[in-house]
């Protein structure tokens, strides 16, 4: 009798085992940007999946993982399913990816690479000093980011003296992304001349960068990195020294409209209202412009209307999974996330509570069908796993 419960055991423990592998294998493993990282998983209203892994390393780290397929980036092993990121795939790297990875020649092919928006967000300009609220121009914004305004007497009307101390995300984030391309596309060469800008057609002037340092030849003395990755580090690193300003995304701002604590940008608060405004300027993609990823997300530099610093943070899976259940699951989230339901007789995103609740505008009903229809529903070519698209294909198992 003890021999064969010794066995019973011993099978009992081999399916277990076999059990525990099969779960490993359709884990749906992910990281990157911070931004929306409280939404995504943690919290007991965050949208992602329970078999859905999310590594907060900042979004240039998490583009990597997946692009390189690196799992390491995230602590972990095995495949990386998807990234999120506030830094839209640059040219190159999407250049990159497809020569490497989406090649009708290649025996390791992964085919497609979908990048979509998740949620709308804004860049908040956190500020620590006591005063009325604080409305800043375009010249104001730039004069402090580009360290040409070092104190805060150089701020006309704002009532306030003392040394300005900047804020900055040290890792590449797309937090810094956002706000760097409002700033290339607002700031003129006349505000930000004689400083440590890098050259553009030999005058000092700010660039697109998701690396916040890289703007500058040396980085100014009244700036300071972030003491860690994300951006409640950021937002409290502001917090703990009198005279500090900083950026950070929505999510850890308590009161987006209290403006003697976060900045307004040219007359406009960084709340959804605002925000909806500029991103209601850009539809979906259709027809062939549909087939780039670049076209999935639009990009504002200083938008005419609303709040200025806005824009999306993004999703970025690969088409083709080899491992079935990974890409059946990956399907469902997107077929959730971006489809719809009717509240109190208003139709709108499954997840908008969610959104809102983290300070993070919902996509428009326009953007969640066009992500849905094509990319989740299973008939479509390009939708994840077709099994005609994706037919001996994909990211490894």
């Amino acid at each position: 009798m003890n021999k064969y419960k010794t066995l019973a055991a011993l099978v009992a423990t081999a399916l277990l085992a076999t059990a525990g592998a099969a779960s490993a294998q359709t884990a749906v493993t992910g990281g990157g940007a911070s931004l929306p990282a409280d939404l995504y998983k943690g919290q007991t209203d965050s949208i992602l999946p329970a078999n859905f892994s999310y590594a907060v390393t900042g979004s240039g780290t998490g583009k990597k993982a997946f692009l390189e397929n690196n799992s390491a980036l995230f602590s972990t092993t095995g495949t990386v399913h998807f990234a999120g990121s506030d830094s839209v795939l640059s040219g190159t790297e999407l250049s990159t990816y497809n020569s490497t990875y989406n090649v009708s020649t290649d025996a390791n092919r992964y085919g497609a690479l979908v990048q979509i928006p998740s949620v709308a967000t804004s860049v908040t300009i956190p500020f620590n000093k006591a005063g009325s609220a604080v409305d800043l121009s375009v010249t104001q914004i730039c004069g402090i980011f580009s360290g040409k305004v070092t104190n805060w007497s150089q701020l006309a009307g704002l009532g306030r003296t003392g040394a300005i101390q900047v804020v900055y995300r040290g890792e590449s984030s797309g937090t810094s992304e956002l706000l760097t391309r409002f700033l290339t596309t607002a700031c003129q060469p006349a505000d930000v001349s004689g400083t440590n800008l890098k050259l553009t057609n030999g005058v000092p002037a700010f660039s697109v960068q998701s690396t916040f340092a890289n703007l500058f030849t040396t980085v100014p003395s009244n700036f300071i990195a972030a003491p860690a990755t994300g951006g409640s580090s950021l937002y409290n690193a502001v917090y703990a020294v009198d005279g500090r300003v900083g950026y950070v995304g929505p999510d850890v701002i308590p009161s987006l409209t209290d403006a003697t604590k976060i900045a307004k940008v040219k007359g406009f608060s960084p709340d959804e209202v605002s925000v909806q405004a500029t991103l209601e300027t850009a539809a979906p993609p259709t027809g062939a412009a549909a087939e780039n990823p670049a076209n999935w997300v639009p990009v504002f530099g200083n938008p005419s209307a609303g709040y200025p610093i806005a824009g999306y943070t993004n999703f970025v899976f690969g088409q083709c999974y080899k491992n079935a259940t990974v890409g059946a699951n990956v399907r469902g989230f997107l077929t959730r996330h971006y489809g719809s339901t009717v509240v109190n007789g208003v139709e709108q995103g499954p997840n908008d509570a969610a959104i809102r609740a983290h300070k993070f505008i919902p996509l428009t009903k326009a953007w969640r069908d066009a992500v849905r229809t094509r990319f989740a529903t299973a008939t479509n070519a390009g939708a994840v796993n077709n099994p005609s698209t994706c037919s001996g294909i994909g990211r490894p198992l």
